[in-house]
């Protein structure tokens, strides 16, 4: 979730320097540094369901999720970006002393209304940019919805919609779970409009 711009240019490195230093985290895209927003309190319960059910089936296998603390590298794009959730099956993105990750398989983010518009646009775009990246979910917070997206071949991206009676299935990482397992105890959706607002200068 992003905040506004801050006013300036950077290159990658300025803003890798900057981020080290930082103790509130920002996102990268062509030039501009974003600070991220704090997220609600669905989007939250979300991300951990997310986390969890990703940690557990993948336990055992070369595949590692990792949380919004990770940074993914979209070089193509000029772009460092903050997934809700990334995975990555790469020994490369193993280093214990680093936060960025180059090789994601997966990455999911759960969909805000200010920015529900960049991670279906000009998000997407660069991340399709990643050649290790397989899919791409995005996880609804104000209904029970998943949009994957796998890639089928270069510039090929097959959509499938999942709903609230529907079981998700990843088959690169045998991976299943009940759409209802992802939205575990949130209450009740929000309206959009009391959902905690974000802004973007996207």
């Amino acid at each position: 979730m992003i905040a506004n711009p801050l006013p300036s240019q950077y290159s990658p490195e300025e803003y890798l320097a900057l981020e080290a230093a930082s103790e509130i985290k920002h996102e990268y895209f062509q030039g501009q540094i974003y600070a991220m927003a704090g997220a609600s309190r669905v989007h939250v319960l979300i991300t951990v369901n997310l986390v969890s059910l990703f940690r557990q089936q993948l336990r055992g296998q070369s595949c590692l999720p990792y949380s919004n603390d990770i940074k993914v590298n979209v070089p193509a794009a000029q772009a460092y970006f903050y997934p809700d959730l990334v995975v990555s099956c790469d020994s490369r993105d193993n280093s214990p002393n680093s936060d960025i990750l180059n090789y994601p398989k997966l990455i999911v983010e759960v969909l805000s209304p200010t920015t529900e518009a960049f991670d279906r646009g000009r998000k997407f775009q660069a991340y399709q940019s990643i050649p290790s990246l397989d899919y791409y979910l995005l996880v609804s917070q104000t209904e029970m919805r998943v949009d994957v997206y796998q890639r089928q071949g270069p510039n090929q991206w097959l959509l499938t919609t999942y709903g609230d009676s529907d079981q998700l299935l990843l088959s690169t990482f045998d991976f299943r779970c009940e759409i209802e397992d992802i939205y575990e105890d949130v209450p009740a959706f929000p309206d959009v409009a009391n959902i905690v607002p974000d802004t973007t200068g996207y």
